[in-house]
Formats: structure tokens, C-alpha cells, sequence
């Protein structure tokens, strides 16, 4: 019997140590403490390279996101910290995770001893300001815990977070008598300006609240805080900033200095509580998440509430340290968006920019990067996690009733971004409902809100798309993805009207799901662009990134026709013809004259997989009854393109959404199409693993000779009982019990 351990750093000799206890327990107690999952997790993988992730702790879904900024912009740095800088100018409050867009970097501390490094009196083109310097030696990051040493100062920070507050620990390990902890609320980066901000100082300055408003990506975005210092500083004062807009005063901002005289080995504990509402609703989550000064207390509630998210996945002891700490990662990195919006009190600040108040027990959520997550992420938490889905769920129908019968396209705080394409929010709406985990109200009202959205006049070619059953590109830019997209948002209302009983409503929806047939050319073999009188665009290359296709070529939308699979093979010419595609597709190079965008990495032929619309491609394979191809496929980008270093992630991201793919490919099984409910059978990555379902099942997999390098699928039996298709059911998911892969090493065997 194969025994577990879900830890990946606890020391070697401590490993050897419970080796022998181990082998000598049954299943059910070879497990280790869960307070030691969080040793798994290593959040500095993917903050070099195309990651753009920050290393900083979150609670699961928190509000927060405490990390370490280098203090300059640039693409590199849009997470606020790139693993090769060497500078941290502040640890603030709020960032994103991996979307390729610079924005957030809230409510900002730095702890100095005087005089600081100060470059903004030097003549460069963008100013670090006042600064430290730091060593990734002293870097320690786990989940729920970063900690760093700021040199010339030798100050040690550590970081922890809750929901809905950070807390940080200095440790001054020297004296000095000219110790200074900073808030600056002027400082932005990348996309970020700051508008108006506000500091109070209370208590001799021992609390301090106030706002920070700003614009960029999300606009008019609101922060008020309310911070606790566990120690009165001996004198403190405030700078004012004039802040200009395009040469004109804008408004004031400020900067807050607290001034201490320390001695060696001195802590100071700052802890702070944001809200989206107000100073009030700040102090009250301080109040309610933090009420004390203990800095390990809530360390170790943070590492607690991981190790619940995390051990929801047991794998196997005998996987190698480096794949468990990757895999213990990605699921770390689905679980930290989208992010809690409400106040403990249920106020949050709806589209409509009014505050709303939910009753006690749900929860708002913001930062829905939903062109990504719609495929993967969504549906891991569906299986996972049920209950935090549903108020997700909740907070996409929220935002689309604030926002004038509108679904979100990419929201965040209390924003539309209006970022990337289609009405990806209907599907993930649609298949929580479809399973169970959401229940309308209102059918009828829901079935309204979805279809005001995908028959909203006068936005990205709908109109267009309506009236010609694709978008033209002499409309439109971007008109292949878009006509692509919205074919499989509109299968999903379709799916939902047919649910809720509305027969007419799915039939005219599912005639909508077909509109991809209108831009495929049978002669190139290709959706091509097509103008609004019916011509397609003359000059066409498949390997050229155009404006006919989203952050993609022609090669990366070839199958983006998740709901019509069947539909799609018949244009390709049934399963060999698909084959044939597909193999060109992983196979074809890219010609010297075309250049690759940034978003085109992870290539694998004209597969990107660190761009998100092949996701589901190599998992087609099955349908082309070449199933030993999704396998090969598969354990290289699981093994090649994924690793624990901190060039670790190929691509992006994209709030959970790399991941999320990751972890669930890495267990077996995978949703190609969200909405059907059939998730792709693959060679598992691991030889055991052990999966607690949100339904309170418990799925066993096993996959005998993984170990022994064994790549592909024999046979596959589940409950005992052979399975002879190529993928598992929601239904039978949800039943749990025991899903086991008989492998072989040899090429060719079809189990279905």
C-alpha cells in the first residue's frame, strides 16, 4: 500500500526520521500534520521569466495581497516584483496575479533606518524613491508567510495575511536611533495613478486610516484602510504631494512618517485592514480579523486555513520533491483569485457605485479574469470547493445586474475593464447551475440577464454578429475570436434555457452556438475573416499574429469549438482529419519571418500554452482516437513547462488559470467543454492521489507504473468496473470512489 506525504520542505533528516512511521501506518494515518502543507507551496515560482507573480501571502480568496514591490515599472514588474531586481521600495497591500496588467499596489510601508536610499533627487527617467536593497538569500516564502532582510538597514520584514488584513513584523537586528516606518499613499506603477488619498493619525500615531483612490485599470478604484502599530512611534509627520494628470493638479496626496529610536532585536508589528466601502468598514475588519498585536498567531491561522484549501489534494509520497512542490504551487496560485470584495459586515461597493449589503454567510468576490479561468480554474472550483463558487457565481450575476443587465467581462473592484473578449462569465454562470452548486431565484430573471448581455447593441460586433451570425472584420477587429467566442457563450445560454424548460430560447441560442460554420474557409482550412458583405479577407497567413485574431494566429483558434466537437470534425473531415490537423498543429514550426508576440510562449509547434485559447486543444486528441498523443502531449508541457524554480511558469498566470490547468491535468482528468460535464481522460502524473470533493466524496486515483515511466493509458476501471470511454462524469466525480489507470509503455491502445 502506497503511503502519502504532503509536505514538500520539512528537512531531510526530519523526512528520514518519519520514513520508518510511516510504512508502518495504515493509508488513512500516513499522512502529515496539515499545518505543514504550506511548506509545499513555493510562491517564487513563476517571478522570473513570463510568470508575473508576486511572492507575497494571501489568504485563500483574500482581500490582500501583502508583497514586496521593486518600486519601477515595466512589463516585467506588472505583479510588482521580478525575481532578477534586487530593490524593494514598499510592501503594499493589493496585486494581481500573472494578468499581464500593471495595476493595484495599495497602501504601501517600508520600514527604513535614516538616512535611506533615496534616488528620486537623481536625474532618471523613472524613480525608485526611497529604498532597500535585498538578497534572495534571506528570502523565505511559503503559503501565508514571506519574510526578506532590507539591507543597508539589516531590518528583517515578514509578511502574513487574512482576509482581509496584512500583517507585517519588523525586526530591527541593530540599534539605531533613527528608525523610520513609511506610508506612502503617492507612489504608483505601470498602469496605477493615484487621484486622492488620505491619511489620520490617531493615538500619538500608534493607528492610522484613511483611503487611497486611484485610477488605471480599474477605474475609479477605491482602498480605505485603517493600520494598528504594536508601538507608539516618538514622533511622527505628514508630507503632502500635488498630484498632475496631463499638466494639470489633479488633487493631494500623502505620505506618512513615523519616527522610532530602536533597540537590537526590537519588533514592530503593523496590521492592516482594507475595505472597498469605507474607513469605517476597514476598522470594523481590523477589529473583527485582528484584533490583537500577534504576529504568529495569525501566521499560523493563515498557514491553518492553506492547509485546509491545500489538503484538499493528497498525492503520493514516492513523487519527487520537485513535482510536489510545483503541483502544491499551481493548486496555491488557482486558490488566490478571484478576490473577496465584502466587508465583514456583507457591504461591498456594487458596479452601480452604490454599497450593498449581502446577509450574513455569503461573500462578494472581484477580479474575474474570466477569458482565462472560464476553462479551467471555475470548474476546479466547482469540484473543489462548491461553497466559495457559488457566492463567485453570486457576484457575477451582482455585477450584472449593478451594471445595467451587463455581465462582466473582466471586473475588478467594482469596475469593468473591459479586457480581452466574448461574455465568458455566462458559461461559468451557466455550468454552476447545470451542476447543482448555483440556484437561481429567478430562472426567468437570470435567463434575462444572460441574454441582455449577449444581445447588447452597439458593442464588439454584436450587432453584427447578430443580424450576419458572425462579426466582419471590416466591422471589427479581432472578428475571428470574438464570432468563436461568442458561439460558445451562446451554447451556454442555450444549455440554460433548455434546463430551465425555455424551448424556443435554446433553439434560437443553439442556432447562435453554430456561428462558427460561417467563418470557416473549406479551402484554407481555416476560420478566416469575412467581410460584412460575405468576402473573405484576401492575404492570409495561419502563422501570422493578425487583428482578425485575439493575442493568437489562426493555428490557435483552429478548435475553439468546445460545445460542437463533433460539429468541428466533420469540417476537418471526421476523426483522421482531425488527427491530421492536430498533428500539424503541435508540429508546425514557426517561420523566421514571423515574429512572436510576448503572449506566445510555451510553444510547442503553433501551441502556445502560455496564452490560454489551446488550452483544451491537446485533450482533442481523444476525440480523434488518438489518445497516446493527449498523453505524450500532456507529461512534456506537465514536465517541461512547468517547474519549481522561479522561471517556473510559461506563460502568465492569468488568476489561477495556468494552474488551475496544471493541477487538474496533473490529476487525470480534464474539462475540455466546462458545460457538458465530461471531463478528458490523460495518463495522471502521479502513481497515487487522493481528491476530497466539495460533494464530501472522496476520489481515489491510482495510476500503477507511473514510477516506471509508463506514459500511456491501457485501460481504465472505475469502482472496478471498466470504463470504455474516453472521459468520467460529473455525476460519477461526485459519487467518488476509485479511479484506476492500468499503463503500458507502448503506443496505440484505445481503452474506449
Amino acid at each position: 500500500m502506497m503511503s502519502y506525504i504532503t509536505t514538500n520542505y520539512l528537512g531531510r533528516r526530519v523526512r528520514l526520521a518519519l520514513l520508518s512511521t510511516l510504512l508502518a501506518l495504515p493509508l488513512s494515518a500516513q499522512l502529515l500534520q496539515p499545518r505543514q502543507l504550506g511548506y509545499a507551496v513555493n510562491p517564487l515560482i513563476g517571478t522570473d521569466w513570463v510568470g508575473n507573480v508576486y511572492p507575497g501571502p494571501s489568504a485563500p480568496f483574500g482581500m490582500v495581497q501583502l508583497s514586496p514591490d521593486n518600486g519601477i515599472g515595466g512589463w516585467d514588474r506588472i505583479a510588482g516584483y521580478f525575481y532578477p531586481d534586487s530593490t524593494i521600495a514598499g510592501f503594499s497591500h493589493t496585486h494581481l496575479s500573472g494578468t499581464g496588467a500593471g495595476d493595484l499596489y495599495d497602501i504601501s510601508f517600508l520600514p527604513v533606518l535614516l538616512p535611506a536610499l533615496d534616488d528620486s533627487r537623481e536625474a532618471k527617467e523613472e524613480h525608485l524613491g526611497v529604498h532597500a536593497r535585498f538578497s534572495h538569500s534571506s528570502e523565505q516564502a511559503r503559503a501565508g508567510y514571506y519574510a526578506v532582510t532590507l539591507q543597508p538597514y539589516q531590518i528583517r520584514v515578514e509578511l502574513t495575511a487574512l482576509p482581509r488584513v496584512g500583517v507585517q513584523r519588523y525586526t530591527f537586528e541593530r540599534g539605531s536611533d533613527s528608525a523610520c516606518i513609511i506610508l506612502n499613499l503617492t507612489k504608483a506603477m505601470n498602469w496605477d495613478r493615484t487621484t486622492a488619498s488620505q491619511i489620520r493619525v490617531t493615538e500619538g500615531g500608534r493607528r492610522l486610516a484613511g483611503y487611497r483612490f486611484s485610477e488605471g485599470w480599474a477605474r475609479d478604484q477605491r482602498v480605505f484602510f485603517a493600520s494598528r502599530l504594536s508601538r507608539q512611534p516618538q514622533r511622527w509627520e505628514l508630507k503632502t504631494d500635488t498630484l498632475r494628470h496631463e499638466g494639470k493638479v489633479v488633487g493631494l496626496s500623502h505620505r506618512a512618517y513615523l519616527y522610532y529610536k530602536v533597540k537590537a532585536g526590537e519588533q514592530i508589528t503593523v496590521t492592516t485592514a482594507l475595505s472597498g466601502v469605507s474607513e469605517a468598514g476597514a476598522r470594523a475588519n481590523l477589529s473583527a480579523e485582528a484584533p490583537r498585536d500577534d504576529f504568529d498567531g495569525y501566521r499560523k491561522q493563515s498557514e491553518a486555513a492553506w492547509a485546509a484549501h491545500l489538503g484538499q489534494i493528497e498525492i503520493a509520497s514516492s513523487t519527487p520533491d520537485s513535482l510536489r512542490t510545483t503541483f502544491y504551487t499551481a493548486l496555491y496560485r488557482a486558490q488566490i483569485c478571484p478576490t473577496l470584495s465584502s466587508d465583514v459586515s456583507g457591504a461591498y461597493l456594487g458596479a452601480d457605485r452604490k454599497v450593498h449589503r449581502l446577509p450574513k454567510g455569503q461573500a462578494a468576490y472581484s477580479t474575474f479574469s474570466l477569458w482565462d479561468t472560464y476553462r479551467t480554474a471555475h470548474p476546479l472550483y466547482n469540484l473543489i470547493d462548491p461553497k466559495t463558487s457559488r457566492d463567485l457565481v453570486r457576484s457575477l450575476v451582482d455585477f450584472g445586474r449593478e451594471n445595467g443587465g451587463h455581465l462582466p467581462v473582466w471586473s475588478m473592484f467594482a469596475s469593468e475593464t473591459d479586457m480581452m473578449i466574448g461574455y465568458h462569465s455566462v458559461p461559468v454562470i451557466v455550468e454552476a447551475v447545470l451542476k447543482g452548486i448555483y440556484k437561481p431565484h429567478d430562472k426567468t430573471a437570470l435567463l434575462a440577464l444572460l441574454r441582455s448581455t449577449a444581445e447588447r447593441r452597439g458593442y464588439r460586433g454584436l450587432d453584427e454578429y447578430q443580424r450576419l451570425g458572425y462579426v466582419p472584420y471590416d466591422t471589427e477587429e479581432e472578428s475571428v475570436s470574438k464570432t468563436l467566442e461568442y458561439a460558445y457563450d451562446d451554447a451556454a445560454i442555450a444549455a440554460y434555457a433548455r434546463w430551465m424548460g425555455d424551448e424556443a430560447t435554446a433553439k434560437r441560442y443553439e442556432a447562435r452556438a453554430q456561428s462558427y460554420r460561417k467563418l470557416w474557409d473549406a479551402e484554407r482550412g481555416f476560420f478566416c475573416a469575412r467581410s460584412a458583405s460575405g468576402v473573405w479577407r484576401a492575404d492570409f497567413n495561419p502563422f501570422a499574429y493578425t487583428k482578425d485574431y485575439t493575442e493568437s494566429n489562426a493555428y490557435q483558434y483552429l478548435f475553439s469549438v468546445q460545445h460542437d466537437v463533433e460539429g468541428m470534425m466533420q469540417l476537418m473531415g471526421g476523426a483522421e482529419g482531425l488527427a491530421r490537423r492536430l498533428d500539424e498543429y503541435f508540429t508546425s514550426p514557426t517561420p523566421q519571418e514571423v515574429e512572436l508576440p510576448i503572449f506566445s510562449t510555451g510553444m510547442i509547434g503553433q501551441y502556445a500554452h502560455g496564452n490560454e485559447p489551446g488550452h483544451h486543444n491537446s485533450f482533442l486528441y481523444n476525440a480523434a482516437r488518438q489518445p497516446w498523443r493527449t498523453a505524450e502531449i500532456n507529461l512534456h508541457i506537465l514536465t517541461q513547462l512547468y517547474n519549481d524554480r522561479p522561471s517556473g511558469l510559461c506563460g502568465n498566470e492569468d488568476c489561477g488559470q495556468m494552474s488551475a490547468w496544471y493541477v487538474m491535468t496533473a490529476l487525470g482528468f480534464y474539462p475540455l467543454d466546462p458545460l457538458s460535464g465530461r471531463y478528458e481522460l490523460t495518463t495522471p502524473l502521479f502513481e497515487e492521489a487522493r481528491l476530497r470533493l466539495g460533494s464530501g466524496a472522496v476520489l481515489r486515483i491510482k495510476a500503477e507504473g507511473r514510477q516506471q515511466g509508463k506514459r500511456y493509458i491501457k485501460s481504465v476501471r472505475l469502482n472496478g468496473q471498466p470504463l470504455r470511454r474516453s472521459y468520467i462524469s460529473w455525476e460519477e466525480l461526485q459519487r467518488g470512489g476509485e479511479l484506476s489507470f492500468e499503463l503500458t509503455s507502448e503506443r496505440g491502445h484505445i481503452w474506449y
